[in-house]
């Protein structure tokens, strides 16, 4: 069997769908289809607050089939192949669908087997993460409970989701012990890939203050390879004594979270460290079906889709275009990302649709709102040259009330309400 649609979307979460509900406010009778194989639809940037035990896991959760564009078609499947010189993908169940322009936002994938024994430990000895919904829960389980030790919180020398999510949960550990009164009892630990805390100045300097008022003790250019729960032992890779990681990355790879260049030249060693406690993020990178297609780009370890990264439109293919976190686009994997991605790619696609050449432009745009403690929050705003572009009237590299209301409160109503149906 085979279907052909106008515009087709791959991927019902964020990006695709506020493409979706965007496209079709502006041009109404465009033949659009997306295809999604989950029948669930998740706010994810709110498991950090479950981790921390004031977000309920099950507000996060609602039904796709409510969040699909009315005039779009829904095509619950999976793509398992791109052949963009045919115009077409092929579906787990068989069926080939045809498009005349298509629009690639899967996501990315999280990459568990990249570190070993993780996979098994997760949600038992008190290892956690907040990455996947069943688990989020159990993180706050294990801080809530815990009594003292070691606590480590890694992060990967890869582009991930959420950059600041590692050292989010972190903070909020760390003042949920503080308030408890065992912090003086906890010895902390960040484990990253990345060369510091925040690769934009402004905001790094607040960070390092709250690493010191928490006595976190840092492990910068350092490559988780080994997370054992049984033993309680976490091992990393690291080159020399100054901790600075063997991996084949440049400093452009974590954009606002800046991974180490590799030398060729250092000497790689392994370090073990006993742990207590464990949050644990995985490496991550496009989803494999994309990573084998033609549409990955080539020079990126990551399989990334190659576009351009201003107009978001596929660097060999004129028809296809690309948003979200599958790109290879240099700037934080973030919904506040897609939220000023998703206009451009729409307003980019209705140019080719008349046979004009795309002009919109997007200027890599992205926010991290990151929880200093309980009741405060810096909201980091930032461009593709790491300078800030703060929205409000006053110095947002200070940790706010304000602010905290508006990522646990204001941003997911705002999701469910008006990103998805592309109205904001």
């Amino acid at each position: 069997m085979k279907e052909h649609f106008k515009i087709l979307i791959i991927g019902g979460g964020n990006a695709g769908l506020s493409v979706a509900s965007q496209l079709i406010s502006k041009k109404s009778n465009l033949n659009i289809g997306i295809i999604e194989p989950s029948q669930k639809h998740y706010y994810q940037p709110a498991w950090t607050l479950v981790g921390a035990g004031i977000y309920d896991i099950n507000k996060t959760v609602r039904n796709e089939k409510n969040y699909i564009p009315k005039n779009s078609t829904w095509i619950i499947d999976a793509v398992t192949e791109f052949m963009p010189s045919e115009n077409k993908v092929l579906c787990k169940s068989g069926k080939e669908i045809s498009y005349d322009y298509l629009v690639v936002s899967p996501g990315i994938q999280l990459d568990w087997d990249k570190i070993k024994s993780l996979k098994e430990t997760l949600g038992k000895n008190n290892v956690s993460s907040n990455y996947l919904f069943e688990f989020a829960p159990k993180t706050w389980g294990f801080i809530q409970n815990f009594k003292g030790g070691t606590d480590v919180f890694t992060n990967p020398p890869t582009p991930i989701k959420c950059g600041g999510a590692p050292h989010k949960i972190m903070y909020l550990a760390c003042d949920y012990w503080k308030t408890k009164g065992i912090l003086d009892k906890c010895d902390v630990h960040y484990v990253s890939g990345g060369a510091g805390i925040f690769g934009v100045p402004e905001y790094a300097e607040t960070l390092k203050e709250v690493l010191k008022k928490f006595e976190i003790i840092t492990h910068f250019n350092s490559n988780v390879i080994s997370i054992n729960g049984d033993t309680k032992k976490i091992v990393y890779e690291t080159q020399a004594t100054d901790e600075t990681i063997k991996q084949n990355l440049s400093t452009l790879d974590a954009y606002c979270y800046t991974i180490a260049p590799h030398d060729p030249n250092a000497e790689t060693k392994k370090v073990s460290l006993k742990f207590d406690l464990c949050h644990a993020v995985p490496p991550q990178s496009a989803p494999d079906f994309v990573k084998k297609s033609p549409l990955a780009d080539s020079n990126s370890p990551y399989g990334f889709v190659e576009v351009d990264k201003y107009t978001l439109q596929h660097s060999r293919f004129p028809n296809v275009f690309a948003l979200g976190d599958c790109t290879n686009a240099p700037c934080s994997k973030t919904g506040a990302a897609i939220r000023k991605q998703a206009p451009v790619v729409v307003a980019n696609i209705l140019s080719v649709l008349k046979q004009q050449k795309p002009t919109a432009s997007y200027d890599g745009y992205s926010a991290c709102p990151i929880p200093t403690q309980y009741g405060k929050l810096m909201l980091a705003e930032f461009d593709y040259d790491n300078k800030p572009k703060m929205t409000f009237p006053f110095d947002q590299a200070k940790p706010r009330w304000t602010m905290w209301k508006l990522k646990t409160k204001i941003l997911p109503w705002l999701y469910w309400n008006k990103i998805l149906k592309g109205t904001v």
